[in-house]
């Protein structure tokens, strides 16, 4: 990923249920974020998505975002972070 784009990684896990990519999906659109890549499985009962999103038309503080997430992972019962690409590339680089 190219150093100074304003992109972030959104991983979500947890039981699978209906309708977890829908709510997370249609809080980032209503918060002007745009979803560039997704890839999700279940693993028996176990969601798991990634998501590359972009952040440049957020309109809100990033840490707003981020307590958004996070009640909506305790509504949904599933974890879910964002971190930036940024972050993300520095801690998992071997």
């Amino acid at each position: 990923m190219a150093s100074g784009k304003n992109t972030a990684v959104i991983s979500v896990i947890g039981k699978d249920k209906v309708g977890i990519i829908a709510k997370v999906s249609n809080l980032l659109a209503d918060n002007n974020i745009n979803i560039n890549d997704i890839s999700q499985t279940i693993l028996d009962d176990i969601f798991t998505m990634i998501m590359l999103v972009d952040l440049q038309q957020l309109q809100i503080e990033e840490s707003d975002i981020k307590e958004k997430l996070n009640a909506l992972g305790e509504d949904l019962g599933v974890t879910i972070t964002i971190q930036h690409t940024d972050l993300f590339d520095k801690m998992h680089r071997i």
